[in-house]
């Protein structure tokens, strides 16, 4: 464990203490680090105790070189340089984009001593050491033709494993084929695809957007359109729920109309809700789902009990109405064919095994932070290089009370625990034995 008397140093105001950025918010880059061995990190726009997260020296050299061993390169996102010498010094190996700060900045820097020269061969050496380390030099990749069909199989199989059944009240799914006459699918562009993540990480769709986007303002950069696009797959869940009950009725309403919404759920077996929350980088979330989806929840309910709501999301949200309906599942951001993998999911064809990686809260009340710190100052994505920004502090007073350990030790119980998860089999365990290191059990 490092500490101020080990390194000596003053890393500013004390916003998250060392020991707990070790074993909460680093802990899971180290373990990814230590397994995974990737060639290059990736440092953050963000400041950690008062240094920029790409000049940073606790982080990159004390924590990421020298206490993980890490040999590859750093090199800071978009446009997340501000410095030359500090950034040198601290660890960063390389600027993206271009050259402003690692460039003649730099090659002066050097020759006037404030760079010594051997950390500008330790850039050099880390990133040519990473190239032959990965075989980028000795086995250059060679193009090749994409494996359309095997990648859609993958995509398929990656989702399946990933959703998550998060309540099956009176065991309502799996759904019968067999025992159904009518199902309602409502809301969430269902009938066309499924959501997308957004942003830089946005995979784009074959054919374009499922769901063509209004167009965006005239005073709207690209950029900002890029962040701001909201993007569907076109992997028609409807369509594949029909190909389910060939002799079923299924009806599709998009749920703008809540009454029309209530009618259709009135009138069917069972109603499954698509429900979604965009989101992307350079976007802030509220935990509520918006554009009044949990008052269509509410109302498709209150006319059939035997509803599922079906989360396309990147993350937790609350549900206010999750003991009104049957049945939940989180399927995330399902990918290109999400609409298939859900389908084998609702019909038992898949066992759905996935676990949460984060605690779903009740509401914002039960967050450490339940409003979000921000600069005086509206900026849009990217604003003047993200150098316009001015500096505002987000005090992580929770310590090492990080996730899950924040609900235990304040006895807060959330929605959905961490690591919550239900599937389609039964079981139970019993003569629960645990050691220091070992647990065993019937």
């Amino acid at each position: 464990m490092l500490n101020d008397q080990e390194t000596g140093r003053n890393y500013g105001s004390a916003n998250i203490d060392k020991r707990s950025m070790r074993e909460t918010d680093l802990l899971p880059f180290e373990i990814a680090i230590k397994e995974a061995d990737p060639g290059m990190v990736m440092c953050s726009y963000n400041r950690i105790n008062g240094d920029f997260a790409c000049e940073n020296d606790y982080t990159l050299n004390h924590v990421l070189k020298n206490a993980w061993g890490f040999k590859g390169w750093v090199i800071s996102d978009w446009f997340g340089t501000h410095t030359t010498v500090k950034a040198a010094l601290a660890g960063l190996d390389q600027e993206q984009p271009g050259s402003r700060y690692f460039g003649d900045d730099l090659r002066k820097a050097v020759e006037s001593g404030q760079v010594p020269l051997q950390r500008l061969n330790d850039m050099v050496r880390r990133i040519l050491r990473t190239e032959f380390a990965k075989g980028i030099v000795d086995n250059p990749p060679v193009p090749k033709i994409v494996d359309v069909f095997g990648g859609l199989e993958f995509a398929q199989k990656v989702e399946e494993q990933g959703i998550v059944l998060l309540r099956n009240a009176r065991q309502l799914l799996p759904l019968s084929a067999a025992s159904l006459k009518s199902i309602a699918v409502i809301g969430g562009h269902a009938d066309a695809g499924v959501l997308s993540g957004g942003g830089s990480a946005q995979v784009d769709p074959p054919g374009g957007n499922a769901v063509p986007p209004p167009p965006p303002p005239p005073d709207q950069s690209p950029i900002e359109t890029m962040f701001n696009t909201v993007v569907y797959h076109p992997s028609s869940p409807l369509k594949a729920i029909r190909a389910k009950v060939p002799r079923a009725s299924v009806v599709f309403n998009a749920g703008i109309d809540r009454s029309a919404a209530a009618a259709l759920a009135r009138a069917s077996d069972v109603v499954i809700v698509f429900v979604g929350q965009p989101s992307s980088e350079a976007r802030d979330l509220e935990l509520s789902l918006p554009d009044g989806q949990d008052q269509l929840i509410k109302a498709v309910a209150a006319a059939n009990p035997r509803t599922i709501v079906v989360l396309e999301t990147g993350g937790a949200v609350a549900m206010p109405w999750s003991d009104q309906v049957q049945g939940i599942v989180e399927a995330w951001f399902p990918g290109i064919r999400g609409g298939e993998a859900i389908a084998n999911v609702l019909f038992g064809e898949v066992n759905p095994s996935g676990k949460l990686a984060v605690s779903f809260p009740k509401s914002e009340a039960d967050l450490p932070h339940p409003r979000i710190a921000a600069p005086a100052e509206k900026h849009g994505p990217l604003d003047g290089a993200l150098e316009t920004l001015p500096p505002f502090d987000i005090n992580y007073t929770e310590g090492l009370k990080v996730g899950y350990k924040w609900f235990d030790a304040e006895n807060k119980t959330p929605q959905f625990a961490f690591g919550h998860g239900l599937s389609y089999t039964t079981f139970g365990y019993s003569n629960l034995k645990a050691t220091a290191n070992r647990v065993t059990f019937t």
